[in-house]
């Protein structure tokens, strides 16, 4: 399956990215890489492998619940794309448009 220019494009608007030429050049370059090793493992004969149901975890790997130091508000929200009232704005829906 290839991937064309256009669907990078598409994919990019709806990701809100805004990628330069050469980006979108390289996206549709890996991507496409991407999709033929994926077409190449859809082609590996599995009839005879037996359907994992599910994975037993016998314990569960735990870390303290501490508290940590983290970013600075100031410092987050100047890499906001918009901020209110000390915190992130988003918009209440997602549009195609």
């Amino acid at each position: 399956m290839a991937i064309s220019r256009e669907d990078v494009l598409h994919v990019a608007k709806l990701a809100r990215l805004d990628l330069t030429e050469a980006e979108v050049t390289r996206m549709v370059k890996d991507l496409g890489s991407i999709l033929e090793h994926v077409a190449e493992l859809s082609q590996v004969d599995t009839s005879s492998v037996t359907p994992t149901a599910y994975v037993a975890v016998t314990a569960a790997p735990f870390r303290p619940d501490a508290v940590e130091p983290g970013v600075p508000r100031d410092v987050a929200l100047a890499e906001a794309a918009r901020h209110a009232d000390g915190g992130f704005a988003v918009p209440a829906f997602v549009d195609d448009g």
